[in-house]
């Protein structure tokens, strides 16, 4: 995970070329500002003639032979890999962020007397997993937030000390503030003390760089449905490649053990788990989603993750400098480590500014009181600049 400042030159350059792709790829845009892609991200042009092309072939199943379904996941586990730099042997492929997370839980060896650790004002799919385990025996410690509402990574790392600490979980991104954990510091932390990382990716993955031979993160779990640009129905899990052998799935799919993939002996049953991540897999998976996943991959990784970083940073620009001017606060973190694509700005009346702003057809959301700005690579600045035009009518 790197920290991302942006250069003013280098931005204006990038805006230009992708004011191009927001033609051709999002020619909606034209009549709606979106700033909604932490709650649903379009869909490309590109990605939905891939989802039409396969559906006109799903209508006639003669169309669409084994080695072609199985070819597109093979081709989405990839597009994963390279994207987390990752290897496709490390990925699974999974219907939502929730089912990885549930996997993390029932998967890891944990026994009465462990905890589990969580901070406050987490998404609900990364804490009712955990809350389950209660009843087993295991704790499950939630920290407080900051003053700010953001993580308390300080006390965080201050737990990590304890060896009854057996799961760190994360989001990479908080979905109600934008705030972008230091994964590389928590995990550095989370293994020398033998705990296990588990992130919920879904709010990072995609408008944040995450590398994780660089970062020891042991499970993250993601759906595409967010940044990642693609249906909904289409995700995966992570899971680190030294972990796979050691974890057994309590709810397995029927591919998910050795020999399964040759259709003319499924009934010499063989109860080996794959040695790989698809062990994990739940078949069968909905491969037209997939189609549309490994499309939606193509272009983000055309772009860069990484450009992709630095103009949503920058396209925050206008809504922090009316903030600062008007003493409006801002819920969000400015600084580079812990900023993300999503801001969070927390006007007077903040629920009748969330309408206003939607009178005028931008569309966004309100979370934990503040009106949350999610820009993507197709937003301009000049969508930005049209919010603060509303919000200051307003005061």
């Amino acid at each position: 995970m790197t920290d991302i400042a942006y250069h003013p030159t280098r931005v204006r350059a990038l805006r230009e070329i992708f004011r191009a792709l927001r033609a051709a790829e999002f020619p909606w845009t034209a009549d709606t500002v979106y700033l909604n892609n932490a709650s649903i991200g379009p869909i490309p042009e590109r990605t939905r003639r891939a989802l039409d092309e396969f559906t006109a072939k799903r209508t006639a199943p003669h169309l669409l032979p084994d080695r072609e379904l199985f070819a597109g996941l093979a081709a989405a586990r990839l597009g994963i890999a390279h994207l987390l730099n990752a290897d496709p042997s490390e990925i699974a492929l999974a219907t939502n962020t929730g089912f990885g997370l549930h996997l993390a839980a029932r998967a890891l060896p944990l026994k009465p007397g462990d905890i589990v650790l969580l901070s406050d004002k987490e998404f609900p799919a990364n804490v009712y997993p955990w809350l389950l385990l209660k009843k087993e025996g295991i704790t499950v410690e939630v920290a407080r937030c900051g003053p700010e509402g953001w993580p308390d990574e300080n006390h965080l790392l201050e737990r990590l000390r304890d060896p009854r600490v057996r799961v760190l979980a994360v989001s990479f991104v908080q979905f109600s503030n934008g705030y972008r954990a230091d994964l590389k510091k928590l995990g550095a932390a989370a293994r020398a003390n033998g705990t296990y990382l588990v992130v919920d990716g879904i709010q990072g993955v995609g408008n944040s760089v995450l590398d994780v031979r660089e970062t020891p993160v042991d499970i993250l779990a993601c759906g595409g449905q967010k940044w990642l640009l693609s249906p909904w129905g289409s995700g995966f899990v992570y899971v680190r490649k030294e972990l796979i052998p050691t974890l057994e799935p309590t709810i397995t799919g029927w591919m998910a053990f050795e020999g399964t993939d040759d259709f003319s002996r499924l009934t010499e049953y063989n109860p080996t788990f794959r040695a790989d991540a698809r062990r994990f897999e739940m078949i069968t998976l909905p491969y037209q989603d997939f189609v549309g996943l490994t499309t939606s991959l193509g272009l983000l990784l055309e772009i860069g993750v990484r450009d992709i970083a630095e103009v949503t940073r920058a396209a925050h620009e206008p809504i922090v400098k009316w903030a600062q001017e008007n003493g409006v606060r801002i819920a969000s973190p400015l600084d580079d480590r812990h900023r993300s694509a999503i801001l969070c700005v927390a006007p007077p009346k903040a629920a009748e500014a969330f309408h206003a702003v939607k009178r005028a057809r931008i569309v966004c959301s309100l979370r934990e009181g503040a009106i949350r700005l999610s820009p993507h690579v197709y937003n301009t600045i000049e969508e930005m600049e049209k919010v603060v035009e509303v919000l200051d009518d307003l005061s």
